[in-house]
């Protein structure tokens, strides 16, 4: 699952039409992360060690794509499935949802999970997760940060289509810079991210369909967006 996911972004983000990605599943669980069967003994040290690094580089991938990524979630997202929720961007939950870390009650601490989860809710939350390893409801996780909305089951697909459709009304290029700045002044301190964001300003302005946009909404009209990183003529 993990080697076909990474294929399948890696291969999406090629398609130059594309402007968001919707993770969904079918079932009663969204995720339930590893498989125990492949993490025993028998299999190796060498094998765990794949297992774990094409993990991470799935959950950072998502991250690093330059189109929003969103989680649409029912049922169950557990371990490393809550782990991918908390890499998304945004998260629709259904309101039937739950979210745990419980691999410290099977002797494997959801190590990996807590960096995404770490970093998406507060920390005594994301402790009081990982060392009880108890599910938490949907409206606990919105409350926290780990979802962007919670919603009912039948109306799940419907608001996470609504919420792909408003960001494939903007650029491509547009968005791309928006979300490789927000994530990266996330990691710097105040004044390191200001000089960041500014400069990620000045550079979008320098845009064509950073123009196009300003000059749209000053003369009323729809955009003509390119999606392109072309530069406008320096003055």
């Amino acid at each position: 699952m993990l080697n076909s996911l990474k294929t399948d972004l890696l291969d999406d983000v090629e398609n130059d039409q594309l402007r968001v990605i919707v993770l969904t599943s079918s079932g009663p669980v969204f995720c339930s992360g590893h498989d125990l069967k492949e993490l025993t003994s028998k299999e190796g040290r060498d094998y765990h060690t794949q297992v774990f690094e094409r993990c991470s580089e799935v959950m950072m991938l998502i991250q690093d794509l330059p189109v929003p990524v969103i989680a649409q979630v029912q049922g169950l997202a557990t371990a490393a499935g809550c782990q991918l929720v908390a890499s998304c961007d945004i998260a629709v939950a259904a309101d039937n949802s739950r979210f745990a870390t419980p691999g410290v009650n099977v002797g494997l601490f959801c190590s990996t999970p807590g960096v995404a989860l770490g970093r998406a809710v507060p920390r005594k939350v994301a402790m009081e997760m990982l060392f009880t390893g108890e599910p938490i409801t949907a409206d606990v996780a919105l409350r926290h940060g780990l979802v962007s909305r919670v919603v009912s089951e039948a109306q799940l697909e419907e608001q996470t289509m609504n919420i792909a459709k408003k960001i494939c009304q903007a650029s491509r290029s547009v968005t791309a810079l928006g979300k490789a700045c927000f994530n990266g002044q996330m990691a710097r301190d105040r004044n390191a991210a200001y000089r960041q964001a500014s400069q990620v300003m000045v550079e979008n302005l320098g845009l064509r369909d950073g123009q196009e946009g300003i000059d749209a909404f000053i003369n009323k009209r729809k955009p003509d967006w390119k999606h392109g990183f072309d530069k406008v003529p320096d003055k």
